[in-house]
């Protein structure tokens, strides 16, 4: 086994800990990444909420970029010293429907995931990217193009190729009507991408004070969701919207935004959700969700952002100043995303951060 530093969690709500961490011998298709730069997602909040000490250790960051430094003998396709990415999936059946499609992230048998997922070769838990090196298959680490900033970077592996599935898969391209409902981690960059595909995109937030910042992230109009004038101007007048809002929410006054035949593509909320069927019928409009992506999108993601210069609005904190970012990220308070350097893992440990 291989020995590295990370933060580690062992009980519900317990503070996360600077410790040492086991990584597996690579087996022949692995890749051993030093872990540079870690976002922190909304996931990782709810991980540790929920997470059960029986379960054993729980290590967040499923979103992170680094630098090959050992491949196994059977790589051929990365080198130590490449740039590389890996997002919240880390291996999947391959012989499902979905894996044949590329879609590794439907898999039939659930895909393993950066964290809190099993292992499918020896049955051990993994262990996210909150520390300084993980072992991956290389099927799942992505080349990090060059030009894009890997602290920046970071991000596009969860929050970027989110949203970029249901743009992709719903055609946006120019001509396009699109507005994103929320404008945090996931929504900034749904605008971003947008832009860049050559919609006609706009931004709904409850929050006046973000009409600036959607103008600045190139956004062509702003519809303030509690003024009831804005909402009535705006419907049916989009044919994508991007749902990012992370709190249960009424779906209904965003469907009656949705253009005929249009979508709704509900992404930030995971839970239960309760759709009066009108919202529906009237316009033959469609709710759909959608979750991470598979191999082929997400290099395509990468390359996209490569050639548009997409990447995310971050706040770059070194690692033992995690608490912070958690603390912060739960209250909302960041613009657009937090990103953990994690080059103060090596060394001695400093004094412990206060939860």
């Amino acid at each position: 086994m291989r020995t590295t530093t990370g933060w580690q969690a062992d009980g519900p709500a317990a503070a996360l800990r600077r410790t040492p961490l086991k990584r597996r011998d690579l087996r022949p298709d692995d890749l051993a990444i030093r872990i540079d730069y870690c976002g922190v997602c909304h996931s990782d909040l709810h991980a540790l909420r929920d997470h059960d000490s029986a379960a054993g250790p729980l290590v967040p960051g499923h979103e992170f970029t680094g630098v090959v430094t050992e491949t196994g003998p059977a790589v051929a396709g990365f080198a130590a010293g490449d740039r590389v990415a890996v997002g919240n999936i880390v291996d999947s059946c391959g012989e499902c429907p979905m894996c044949r499609a590329g879609q590794e992230n439907f898999c039939h048998a659930f895909p393993t995931l950066t964290y809190g997922g099993t292992d499918r070769r020896d049955g051990s838990t993994t262990l996210g990217g909150f520390s300084r090196e993980y072992v991956v298959r290389d099927r799942f680490a992505y080349p990090l193009p060059p030009g894009l900033d890997p602290a920046a970077a970071a991000p596009l592996l969860c929050a970027g190729v989110t949203v970029w599935e249901p743009l992709h898969a719903l055609g946006v391209g120019p001509g396009s009507r699109v507005a994103v409902a929320g404008l945090g981690g996931l929504g900034h960059l749904a605008v971003k991408m947008a832009v860049a595909l050559g919609a006609t995109t706009s931004v709904i937030s409850r929050s006046p004070g973000k009409a600036d910042d959607a103008r600045r992230l190139g956004a062509h109009a702003f519809v303030l969701s509690t003024d009831p004038i804005h909402l009535a101007r705006a419907r049916d007048g989009f044919d994508v919207v991007i749902d990012t809002i992370s709190t249960p929410h009424d779906l209904g006054p965003y469907l009656r935004l949705v253009a005929l035949d249009g979508t709704l593509s509900h992404l930030g909320h995971l839970g239960p959700v309760t759709v009066e069927t009108m919202d529906l019928l009237v316009g033959r409009k469609k709710l759909s969700s959608a979750g991470s992506g598979g191999r082929p999108a997400t290099a395509a993601m990468l390359d996209f952002c490569a050639a548009n210069g997409i990447t995310a609005e971050i706040e770059l904190l070194p690692s033992a100043r995690v608490h912070e970012a958690l603390d912060r990220l739960r209250r909302n308070d960041v613009r657009y995303r937090f990103v953990l350097d994690m080059s103060d893992l090596d060394g001695a440990a400093p004094p412990e951060p206060h939860a």
